[in-house]
């Protein structure tokens, strides 16, 4: 069997990036109205990731660039088909599938952090969006609500297509994003 060579993906910064924001979606999505505190800095933890991330995304590593991963809806659908037939391409850095499972979360993630500001603010009168004012107090709950949830479904969906592809192209995945190196 030969040895293929270790080649470095997943820089430190990202990879610390994608384990705080787990936790801090975690976090958040755990305690809800329960432990408000905690849940507002979780949320503030991670508007904070958002932020480093689209910035990472255009001065970060090779592979953590947009530039090098995203691509069209039709790219992504074509990869998808490709995994079906278990026969997708191997890539280093993220896959067509992978880049709009990105692009999905951040969004999702972006659209849970807006409306939890607004929730915030209009419930206790507080954050950034302090003078929002409690009249539409209940249509952010449900959109904060809604959107927590959407991105819980696409994180249980990440970790499914993460799986399926250490399963088809024989990598540990997640180990990779620990260590950061996959092979060449």
């Amino acid at each position: 069997m030969e040895m293929k060579a270790l080649v470095k993906v997943w820089d430190l910064p990202l990879r610390i990036f994608h384990w705080l924001l787990v936790a801090g979606f975690f976090i958040a999505y755990l305690t809800e109205e329960d432990l408000l505190t905690v849940h507002v800095w979780a949320g503030y933890l991670v508007s904070g990731l958002l932020v480093f991330r689209v910035v990472w995304g255009f001065i970060g590593n090779d592979y953590a660039r947009f530039s090098n991963f995203l691509c069209s809806p039709v790219q992504s659908i074509a990869y998808l088909k490709d995994m079906l037939g278990s026969k997708p391409r191997r890539y280093l850095g993220h896959n067509p599938a992978g880049a709009a499972m990105i692009v999905l979360l951040l969004l999702s993630l972006l659209m849970t952090v807006g409306t939890g500001l607004a929730v915030y603010g209009a419930d206790q009168a507080a954050g950034p969006l302090a003078a929002i004012g409690s009249a539409n107090e209940k249509m952010w709950e449900e959109l904060h609500e809604f959107f927590a949830n959407f991105t819980l479904l696409l994180v249980f969906l990440h970790i499914a297509g993460v799986a399926i592809e250490s399963y088809i192209h024989r990598e540990n995945l997640l180990r990779a994003m620990l260590h950061g190196f996959k092979r060449n």
